[in-house]
């Protein structure tokens, strides 16, 4: 009976087929256990390196230790034969202390800007266009062109009479606060009153320097 070339051929490609599939097999298995090996190999040869790394230590400074304290002096016999054995050391007596006199009080600054109670303020006489209607624009300011607004505390007393003067602003070395306090000072004023009765108090004048 014939065989058929087809059907023998067909064997033949499945055993080809099934050697190369248990062939490359085995390949594989072999390239994977190689694989392993190296591995071990290189994670022994890392440990033992890192193993043979020596850290070097730093220094430490000991800190010195303070000196021990001196021994108390112990007393020794005098040589000296001319001395007394019953020689004593006087006691002494100190004298008491005068007592520490206070230094004297500081002086009052009058002048020294202090708030006082009062139900009325102290206005000048006229209201404060009787200072700009007097107001003197200096001339060096007048040249400059300096405008502007100079604060001034004034304190008037009693009798309606500007007692001291601080600049609070000013607009400069022009000769502007000096012009104002002259103004302020040459205004009479209406005195600051505390329930009817009238009492010396501070107040901020504003003086204003425009050019017309």
């Amino acid at each position: 009976m014939r065989e058929n070339p087809k059907t023998s051929l067909k064997l033949r490609y499945k055993k080809v087929l099934e050697l190369g599939l248990i062939i490359s097999l085995v390949l594989h298995i072999f390239l994977m256990q190689g694989f392993k090996k190296l591995e071990r190999r290189s994670v022994q040869r890392t440990v033992s390196l890192e193993a043979l790394q020596v850290e070097e230590i730093p220094q430490t400074e000991q800190d010195k230790s303070a000196p021990a304290p001196a021994r108390p002096s112990v007393p020794i016999a005098s040589e000296d034969e001319d001395l007394p054995e019953d020689e004593t050391i006087e006691e002494t007596f100190f004298d008491e202390f005068a007592e520490a006199t206070p230094p004297p009080e500081p002086p009052v600054d009058d002048s020294a800007p202090v708030f006082v109670p009062h139900d009325e303020s102290p206005t000048p006489v006229g209201g404060m266009a009787a200072i700009q209607s007097i107001l003197e624009y200096p001339e060096i300011a007048l040249r400059a062109g300096v405008e502007g607004t100079v604060l001034i505390y004034a304190q008037v007393d009693v009798d309606g009479i500007v007692k001291a003067t601080r600049v609070v602003k000013s607009l400069g070395n022009n000769g502007t606060s000096e012009a104002a306090v002259k103004a302020i000072r040459s205004v009479k004023w209406i005195p600051a009153k505390q329930r009817d009765k009238p009492v010396r108090v501070w107040v901020v004048v504003p003086v204003i320097f425009k050019l017309k």
